[in-house]
């Protein structure tokens, strides 16, 4: 996970779970399983005799495409997770995420609002949690999904006192 252009150097970047990934997993399979079946629709109708549109190749062809990039999305999964991390240093905290558009987000703790943890059934019954941070743009999209609920906890406190200190010397 190390590439020039975009990595700060001497920054020991920390990993979200491992468990993560069954988080991903499971919104995997339910977004796919819904997807499939609403791309498979045509296929039924077709093969029922209901339709004569869309040609049985067609009807066979998108969800057959569907199918494929799902598993494709299947395989990158794991290597997505173990692409997530983030460092705290004094001034502010860098998240970083991606394999092939890599980014790498730099959050002021002066420019911190307020920093709020989120759990989902899934995440909970794993024992993570997401960290959103909350700055004075609106397009800010700063979050560390998998974090280790105790780690979440922590981050968020920790994350919050400096943010105050930061904002009190302006």
């Amino acid at each position: 996970m190390r590439t020039e252009a975009i990595d700060p150097p001497g920054v020991q970047w920390l990993r979200v779970s491992p468990k993560y990934v069954t988080v991903r997993l499971v919104e995997w399979a339910i977004g796919n399983i819904v997807m499939l079946a609403v791309l498979s629709l045509p296929l039924i109708f077709v093969l029922l005799g209901w339709w004569r549109w869309p040609p049985l190749w067609l009807a066979i062809t998108v969800p057959a495409v569907m199918l494929v990039l799902a598993l494709w999305r299947l395989v990158l999964i794991p290597r997505q997770v173990r692409a997530i991390g983030y460092a705290e240093r004094d001034d502010d905290l860098l998240i970083r995420r991606g394999i092939f558009f890599q980014r790498t987000m730099v959050v002021p703790y002066g420019r911190m609002q307020y920093v709020d943890v989120a759990v989902g059934p899934v995440e909970r019954s794993l024992g993570l949690c997401t960290l959103k941070l909350h700055t004075a743009s609106a397009g800010t999209n700063a979050h560390l999904p998998g974090l280790p609920s105790a780690e979440g906890a922590r981050l968020r406190e920790q994350l919050s006192a400096r943010g105050e200190a930061r904002l009190a010397g302006l």
